[in-house]
């Protein structure tokens, strides 16, 4: 096994959900890394990640950048009076400059800002990797599977060349 993959391992276990169709239905054109406002409960759930950040997006509102449609399921071994609403929009921390700069794509070139992932970084404090993407067309999706699929057979090939 090569040191390659063992990091890919890795970095796959560090994320808690990950939002795999995000790099199939947009061209993602930046990245960057936001902390989540998140209750007790909450982290919790993402620790034992059973969260899902399929149909979520990043939106502005009152000024400030938010995490909207993520899904975060109670915790089971909570209260009921302690329980968290499991679709509610989180606040996303990010510097002012960062901050602009997404939402000035987003309303200049509209763009949208998709999570990528959710994850702990070293110090156990959870962040999202937001990308800054642009929807791709039918014909850009099929291209793209052809490019992945030439890449697999022709790693395929010279691999068997090389034995």
């Amino acid at each position: 096994m090569s040191d390659k993959n063992a990091s890919d391992r890795l970095k796959a276990q560090r994320y808690v959900a990950m939002n795999r169709r995000a790099r199939h239905d947009y061209f993602i054109t930046d990245t960057v890394e936001a902390g989540l406002i998140l209750f007790g409960t909450e982290v919790k759930v993402l620790r034992l990640g059973q969260a899902s950040i399929q149909e979520s997006f990043a939106s502005g509102k009152d000024g400030g950048l938010y995490l909207i449609n993520a899904y975060i399921p109670e915790y089971q071994q909570a209260g009921a009076h302690l329980q968290h609403e499991t679709h509610r929009p989180r606040a996303l921390l990010l510097h002012k400059r960062e901050k602009d700069k997404l939402l000035g794509a987003v309303k200049r070139e509209g763009m949208t800002i998709v999570p990528l992932g959710i994850y702990f970084n070293k110090r156990g404090i959870a962040k999202v990797e937001l990308g800054l993407a642009k929807g791709k067309q039918q014909a850009d999706k099929r291209q793209a599977i052809k490019d992945r699929d030439w890449k697999r057979d022709k790693a395929r090939v010279m691999r068997e060349r090389n034995r």
